[in-house]
Order: structure tokens, then sequence, then C-alpha cells
């Protein structure tokens, strides 16, 4: 099992940006206004603090091929927690390159738990955000799901 996934790299458009603080229900203009992000101290329209979660499933072949490296299969797969450790803004312009490590996986309960941390960098290859998430993968067991 291979311990390293990188992403493809992403640019950070200023439409999706509008898109995902509309889906989350943010009202603050520096989301949707150039001007009002640079009069917030902003070079651009800034991402949302979750928005990584963009980064992690806009491209479906890293989605798919990051699971098949780790020999899991999503449809077994639970998110199970999430946390992040914010370095810097990600603005509008951006590009931004990511690569998820396993750090851990152990087994408890018929399930095996999977702890990734993700460092998400700019195109100055500075860390601008780190995701830390674990996933649960269902296990089977006499051919029915633990549990059920």
């Amino acid at each position: 099992m291979e311990q390293e996934f990188h992403y493809a790299p992403f640019r950070v458009e200023a439409g999706k940006i509008r898109e995902f603080a509309l889906a989350l229900g943010l009202k603050d203009a520096v989301y949707f206004d150039r001007q009002a992000a640079i009069a917030a101290g902003f070079r651009d329209i800034p991402a949302p603090p979750t928005y990584t979660t963009v980064i992690d499933f806009w491209n479906e072949r890293d989605f798919y091929q990051l699971f098949a490296n780790w020999g899991l299969n999503p449809n077994d797969i639970l998110h199970g927690e999430q946390s992040f450790e914010y370095q810097k803004d990600i603005i509008n312009g951006d590009v931004i390159t990511a690569t998820a490590v396993l750090i851990d996986h152990f087994d408890k309960k018929n399930k095996r738990f999977y702890l990734i941390e993700t460092t998400y960098r700019n195109q100055h290859n500075e860390v601008v955000r780190i995701g830390r998430a674990t996933l649960i993968e269902r296990r089977e067991q006499h051919g029915t799901l633990a549990g059920h």
C-alpha cells in the first residue's frame, strides 16, 4: 500500500469560491466581490475556510485513484472526523497542490480506521492548510456488514 498520494494542481477561481460560499449560506461580501475583499485586507477574493474539500473532490480521477492506491472501495468508506490547521489564506488565482499521507490504520470492532493527513500548498510552495481526516472502512463479517 503506497503511503502518499499527490493530487493534481488545482487553480482557485472566483466563480468556484462564489458557488461554495453560496452552498454554505455565507453572506460576507469578501467571498463575492473583489473590492470588498481588498478593502478587508485580502489581495483578492479569499476562499472560505473549508474550501479544501472542493480541492479534494473536484477531480474524479484523483478521488478514485486515492482510494485505489490504498486498496479501498469508496462505497465502503465513511468519513468519520475532520479537522483543519490554517496557515495562510487561499485566494482567487492561487494554484494549490496537495499531498495526502496515510499516517496510520488500525482495526476496531470489525472496522478499519485510516488516519490521513493532507498538506495543501500554494504556488509559492507555502503551506496554506493541513487537513486531518479519519476514514472508516466497513468490513464484511460472514457475508454481512458487521453490526447488521
